[in-house]
């Protein structure tokens, strides 16, 4: 990582950076399944806060979990997990100063695997056939990938924080797995992130319960609907005659 630019990771006080075993991050990117997804893993096995992403360039801002305030840009690690995640969206001119930095925090704590979990939007929104895609720079990754009945993207583009950190773990011969959950992206879909912790289950052996995000991701659906219906009955009705104007 010698050259490329980063990120400050400041860690809390007596804080060890060094760990083994399974990297996770995930954006706030399409539909939140990388974020929602990250909230869950690290709420479920307990992870400790390490420390936080800090740049003057970030928006000044606390979010507030349960009384507590937090830097949106944090770090999580324990029992052979660590997790990167940001809970605010910033825009694609910083993917890659992101992207570096979650590979030097890779690097440095001694990780054997990064898995990046993503969305990627649903061409058709009437369809949800839960589908989820899987790439990765390592022939042990993809071979994870296969026996795990994830579909691998054979050919095309994977954009972003994801597609960088895959294309630099081929460089630099690092184990890399993207996670794709089709998704979407009109609203947060917790039911494609707990398709992305399942398959982070199925790829490291690591136990992720999942009742409580299915539970979260039945209120955001029932929420979703309400808007939409109440919204409909709100819209006036379309006039019958059409506009010569558009003939």
């Amino acid at each position: 990582m010698a050259g490329q630019a980063t990120y400050d990771l400041v860690l809390h006080k007596d804080a060890d950076p060094t760990t083994s075993g399974v990297a996770i991050c995930g954006f706030s990117t399409v539909g939140m399944v990388g974020v929602i997804a990250a909230s869950h893993v690290i709420s479920q096995l307990k992870l400790n806060q390490l420390g936080t992403v800090l740049n003057s360039e970030f928006p000044a801002m606390a979010l507030v979990h349960h009384e507590v305030p937090k830097h949106p840009v944090r770090v999580y690690q324990g029992g052979g997990v660590g997790v990167f995640t940001a809970e605010v969206r910033f825009g694609p001119e910083r993917d890659v100063l992101f992207a570096n930095t979650v590979l030097e925090w890779f690097t440095k704590g001694g990780f054997d695997q990064l898995i990046i979990i993503d969305g990627v939007a649903r061409e058709n929104m009437d369809d949800r056939d839960d589908s989820l895609y899987g790439v990765s720079s390592s022939p042990a990754g993809r071979d994870k990938l296969k026996k795990s009945g994830i579909e691998p993207v054979r050919q095309g583009i994977v954009a972003g924080i994801a597609g960088y950190l895959i294309a630099e773990g081929d460089r630099l011969g690092l184990d890399v797995t993207a996670i794709l959950a089709d998704c979407n992206p009109m609203y947060p879909d917790a039911r494609a992130a707990a398709l992305a912790v399942e398959a982070v289950s199925d790829l490291t052996g690591i136990d992720i319960p999942l009742s409580s995000l299915l539970e979260d991701a039945r209120k955001i659906e029932d929420s979703v609907r309400e808007v939409f219906e109440n919204s409909q009955t709100m819209l006036p009705a379309p006039d019958d005659e059409i506009d010569p104007s558009f003939g």
